[in-house]
């Protein structure tokens, strides 16, 4: 199960990289990671930083695939994007943005969520 999991997962991000570039976003890194902190897609469009968590599902039978997205997981990613843009000394605004991969390879649908969420103050 795990295996066939991380396959759609690659698919997914692949899909979502893939719809960033038709739209004009430049990607910087896919899987970034330091330490123990992970970006799924780092991109750049229109002087602003885009971080882009991927979520895929094979069917929204039971959650809609952005719900995976909870608190402690966006805290998580605020964190290191603030990493990321301490690291690379980036002094752009940043964006945080979901894209949500439903379906099976080559005939996924794709939801671009722009600012899905903001940054939490704590």
């Amino acid at each position: 199960f795990m295996a066939e999991h991380n396959l759609l997962g690659k698919a997914g991000e692949d899909a979502a990289v893939d719809y960033l570039e038709r739209h004009d976003y430049v990607i910087r890194h896919r899987n970034w990671r330091k330490g123990h902190f992970e970006l799924d897609i780092v991109a750049a469009k229109d002087n602003e930083l885009v971080v882009v968590e991927v979520k895929t599902r094979s069917n929204t039978e039971f959650a809609q695939p952005e719900d995976a997205v909870d608190v402690p997981k966006i805290r998580r990613t605020v964190r290191a994007a603030d990493t990321y843009i301490k690291l690379f000394q980036i002094d752009i605004p940043v964006r945080f943005d979901i894209i949500t991969v439903v379906g099976e390879n080559g005939n996924f649908e794709i939801e671009h969520i722009k600012e899905a969420f903001l940054p939490p103050l704590f």
